[in-house]
């Protein structure tokens, strides 16, 4: 190959199903024979067929994505961008009006707890991105519940202990952490953040919080573990590959470059129906983190449906000891939903479980975290089985009195995934930077209000979690009167500047 650079006229040439050629990043590929393995389809390249996709690229793929999965040969080499014809964008009036508010933001200092975060991401998001992080399955019962349930769980409060000075630094899988909460895995971060996890990344250091990979990252796995400085501890969050080799190659790469623990999904045979992310009609969809081929993807069913044609459904029980075989690291498995299964984890011998049904993103009407871990902890000390299994929760998780909550029900530690995107997507990392502190400032109030000068203090004794064992079936009715009274709690306000 030579040095010259390619024309634009000479790629756009090659923009049909028999001869597709793609720009990225200032440089050609010819992804003809690619289109049929593409597991977002291959509509979305389609479109692109002879001109630059990067943009759209860029949020969805980790940057070694075409090095991975695309042979060298199909690499044409640099474009001449300037000659390059840009397409005119249509005005979008949503988008300008998207601009507009990102101009009258509330300052960072006025989100003063994580749903604040939320309201603002609201607004400055892209629809389609908004619409990928928030939406939960179905009727999205099971994501509400996930917040809810905690408020269905009270203190019982210690008094006239010294707590002048509180200590919430735990571990979780035998590594020291600064507090009992990890950033937990979520997938696509540059659809929030033009640099993707690494921001988490960086900010989990600076808090001494442990970092879980997520599979379905929009940065690589090698970016984000070179991201990490010093001691700093990571996880990984493996989908299971159907082609077993290439889960075997992740898995051993992973502990070749030191992550410490093995988060294995297990509640998503395929994932769910997230309405509002296919009615958002995502069509830059196309992760192929771990795709080794298929074109079967439903394009309706939103950018979830379209980045996981990949695992495995097959996945069981009886595959346990083959993992156990592979990696000396820690195996945990990531969606536990009921007392049975956690038992059965314990006699599998794997050292964790994450109590969790994916952020109310899978089978809607499953229960809470917190709800399993109040029905399975007593089980499990019936049987002085408390300490031969590590186990975690995620979901709904708001407030450091959540935090509290789980651990002194039994949780070593708890999950955050979406109040960390939203700060991201907001502010970058000085907004996921004001997240974290928010809930160490909360927590070291929260302890010394319950009465716990360690983590170790938190036991069962301080909650009463009477309204939250008692099942689905008992209603609340609303209390008209103090509802009308009751002068809510504000959102952060956005400016009144003047439009332009």
């Amino acid at each position: 190959m030579t040095d010259k650079k390619l024309t634009g006229a000479a790629v756009a040439e090659h923009n049909s199903k028999d001869s597709c050629w793609v720009i990225v990043h200032g440089k050609a590929y010819d992804v003809t024979e690619f289109l049929p393995e593409h597991p977002g389809g291959q509509k979305i390249i389609l479109k692109y067929a002879g001109k630059d996709a990067t943009e759209e690229f860029e949020p969805i793929h980790p940057p070694d994505t075409l090095d991975k999965y695309l042979d060298s040969s199909k690499h044409l080499g640099e474009v001449d961008m300037a000659t390059v014809e840009q397409e005119e964008k249509a005005h979008d009036p949503e988008e300008a009006a998207r601009e507009e508010r990102i101009q009258r933001m509330p300052s960072l200092q006025a989100c003063y707890n994580l749903l604040d975060f939320e309201t603002v991401a609201r607004s400055v998001m892209k629809k389609t991105a908004w619409a990928y992080y928030s939406s939960g399955a179905d009727d999205e019962i099971t994501m509400r519940e996930n917040h809810s349930a905690f408020h269905k769980i009270w203190f019982r409060p210690r008094i006239l202990v010294d707590v002048e000075n509180v200590d919430f630094s735990t571990k979780m899988l035998g590594t020291k952490t600064s507090i009992p909460f990890y950033v937990t895995a979520t997938a696509l971060g540059k659809l929030g953040n033009p640099e993707g996890e690494v921001v988490l990344t960086r900010a989990a250091h600076d808090h001494d919080v442990i970092q879980m990979i997520p599979t379905l990252a929009s940065c690589s796995f090698d970016e984000i573990i070179d991201a990490r400085r010093g001691e700093q501890v990571q996880w990984l969050q493996l989908y299971v590959n159907k082609d077993r080799s290439i889960t075997k190659r992740i898995i051993e790469h992973a502990e070749a470059r030191g992550c410490k623990g093995l988060f294995i999904t297990v509640d998503a045979p395929q994932l769910g129906r997230r309405e509002k992310d296919m009615r958002s009609k995502f069509s830059d969809v196309g992760s192929n983190v771990q795709s080794s081929g298929g074109d079967s993807v439903d394009r309706s069913q939103g950018a979830a449906r379209a980045i996981s044609s990949f695992i495995d459904p097959s996945l069981s029980w009886k595959d346990i000891p083959w993992f156990q075989s592979v990696t000396k690291m820690p195996i945990v498995l990531k969606g536990v939903q009921c007392v049975e299964d956690v038992l059965r984890a314990v006699e599998a011998g794997v050292q964790g479980v994450v109590l969790s049904n994916h952020g109310g993103r899978q089978l809607d009407t499953a229960p809470s975290g917190v709800e399993v871990l109040a029905q399975v902890m007593p089980i499990l000390r019936e049987r002085g089985w408390e300490d031969k299994i590590e186990i975690f929760i995620d979901g709904g998780i708001r407030r450091a009195t959540d935090i509290l909550k789980a651990i002194c029900l039994g949780a070593k530690g708890v999950g955050i995934g979406r109040p960390f995107l939203y700060a991201m997507s907001a502010y970058g990392q000085p907004g996921v930077d004001r997240a974290m502190q928010l809930l160490k400032d909360e927590l070291e109030m929260n302890m010394r209000l319950i009465g716990a000068q360690t983590v170790e203090d938190l036991n069962p004794s301080m909650v009463d979690v009477r309204g939250l064992v008692g099942g689905h079936s008992a209603t609340v009715p609303s209390d008209t009167l103090s509802l009308g009274a009751y002068d809510p709690l504000q959102a952060p306000r956005f400016s009144e500047k003047a439009k332009l």
